[in-house]
């Protein structure tokens, strides 16, 4: 395919998983279609806001290894999440600040410090078409994005109509920059299958510790490394499949988490289906699913067991803190 001379910009290399990605698409998780969106959408939302855009616009979500991107055109980004300088002509630019790109210029990224996953924003935010309500791409269904994929070598991205207001050198204050460690805990609230589970692994699943395993992505992320969990013997309903974990087919909310023949917890994310037949022994709450996102092959891992009641306190306090956010930059 020819290159698109009139684009904003040139993808010279795609990086390791690059794709377009904004809050998501809401209300079609029932026909099967997930929300998708940043994994991280704290981090994807104050990238956003850094460059005058709604906290909506598209971004480019860069996955452990970032593009090296051409632009035609002069432009205003901004690069939050995972630690992972980005450069402009070989020169390094601060991470959570706005700051310009000439045209002619190269923008790139160096190895990733901490976290997984960083977000580059543009003033105006990547102009590709909507989607059932998003901008998001969604690989499994071929749908949004750029042609319902990753970015490739050679692909061109337009930029959106960016914003009038004077944006270089605007930084994200320290309180809401997350920092990311090699060793997390994840809340999770049991769900309607962990009585399935034998009273030992009940208890071993909270006790051990997990390493993300490398089949760790945005369908889902797979542990490792903990004791065999194992399901209770029953006589399996017609519908079921043989092994304990499987059940007759069954919803699965984003963060639920299921354990295939009891071997390896898998944690759905934003691009996961939206049902199965394995027994979903509980789910990672909302507050905490921003965190996966951030978490690299080979990290520990502590499930924590909490309340609804708890559950519900953490999301009020995320929420807060996204309002926050927004509200700080409403005021300038």
């Amino acid at each position: 395919m020819p290159i698109n001379e009139s684009a904003d910009i040139e993808v010279q290399k795609p990086g390791l998983a690059t794709s377009i990605q904004d809050i998501g698409r809401q209300g079609f998780y029932h026909v099967g279609i997930p929300p998708s969106g940043s994994l991280d959408q704290f981090a994807s939302q104050a990238a956003n806001l850094l460059v005058g855009n709604s906290a909506d616009a598209a971004v480019l979500e860069c996955t452990l290894l970032g593009p090296q991107l051409l632009f035609r055109s002069s432009a205003i980004v901004a690069v939050t999440g995972a630690e992972m300088m980005p450069k402009v002509d070989g020169i390094a630019q601060t991470c959570n600040t706005a700051f310009s790109v000439k045209a002619g210029s190269v923008l790139s990224f160096d190895f990733v410090k901490s976290g997984a996953r960083s977000y580059l924003a543009v003033s105006g935010g990547f102009d590709v078409p909507v989607v059932l309500g998003s901008r998001s791409t969604y690989t499994l269904g071929s749908i949004g994005g750029l042609h319902g994929r990753r970015l490739q070598k050679a692909d061109t991205l337009n930029i959106g109509l960016g914003s009038a207001r004077r944006l270089e050198g605007t930084h994200l204050p320290i309180e809401f920059i997350d920092s990311h460690g090699s060793e997390n805990e994840l809340r999770v609230l049991t769900g309607l299958y962990h009585h399935r589970l034998s009273e030992e692994s009940a208890r071993s699943f909270f006790e051990d510790t997990w390493l993300v395993s490398a089949e760790a992505d945005r369908t889902g992320y797979r542990f490792k490394g903990g004791r065999q969990l194992v399901f209770k013997e029953r006589k399996q309903p017609f519908g079921a499949g043989a092994d304990p974990s499987n059940i007759v087919d069954a919803c699965y909310p984003i963060g639920s988490i299921q354990i295939p023949a009891g071997r390896e917890p898998i944690a759905l994310h934003r691009d996961a289906v939206s049902g199965g037949g394995y027994a979903t022994i509980g789910t990672v709450i909302s507050a905490d699913m921003d965190l996966i996102g951030q978490m690299q092959p080979n990290h520990k891992t502590h499930f924590v067991a909490v309340s609804m009641e708890e559950a519900l306190v953490a999301r009020k306090k995320y929420t807060n803190r996204l309002a926050m956010l927004h509200a700080h930059f409403t005021e300038r």
